[in-house]
């Protein structure tokens, strides 16, 4: 899981276009905003997202269908993307959302390598299911119920989501005991 002052650092370090190309700001923000796995991202459609309900349609694990919705900055950025740089790639009339200069379609190891250079930058290991965990992670830190967070993960098993993403640190160990 990313820090706090990680994934700010993260945050700053692509609003700047000389560091990051609008699509890896769109990649970065659906990892981090949706908590989809990398070979969901790869899949996205352009028929998967509702710009008027701003929801995303997954297939996940199993074929299993799942919504997320969209942060308007998520949404923001998918549009200037499409307005622009996948505007002018070869590939544009390809139905997915992600494209690349050399395949079309962009893979995993397309969104491994962009992560792992931009990581190497800011010094911070990234991959992308550090995103899903921070993601997972952050939701529950901020209250939302584990079956939502469950839900949003596309975990069939709420255990799934209790055995990977509730980690209680030693220093939430120490302020509980505090509280006696």
């Amino acid at each position: 899981m990313f820090s706090e002052e990680e994934v700010e650092k993260i945050l700053f370090y692509i609003q700047d276009e000389k560091n990051a190309s609008i699509r890896d700001k769109m990649i970065v923000y659906m990892l981090l905003y949706t908590g989809v796995r990398v070979s969901e991202l790869v899949s996205i459609k352009l028929r998967d997202i509702d710009f008027f309900t701003r929801e995303l349609r997954i297939i996940g694990k199993g074929g299993k269908y799942r919504e997320i919705p969209l942060k308007q900055e998520v949404i923001e950025t998918i549009k200037e993307y499409m307005e622009t740089e996948r505007k002018q790639n070869k590939f544009k009339e390809s139905s997915y959302l992600i494209l690349t200069q050399r395949a079309g379609r962009a893979h995993r190891d397309a969104v491994l390598k962009m992560l792992k250079r931009i990581g190497k930058k800011l010094g911070i290991k990234m991959y992308p299911h550090k995103f899903r965990h921070t993601f997972c992670s952050m939701l529950l830190k901020r209250g939302v119920p584990i079956t939502t967070v469950s839900k949003l993960a596309g975990h069939s098993n709420i255990r799934t989501t209790s055995d990977y993403y509730i980690n209680t640190s030693k220093k939430e160990k120490r302020e509980a005991v505090e509280l006696l």
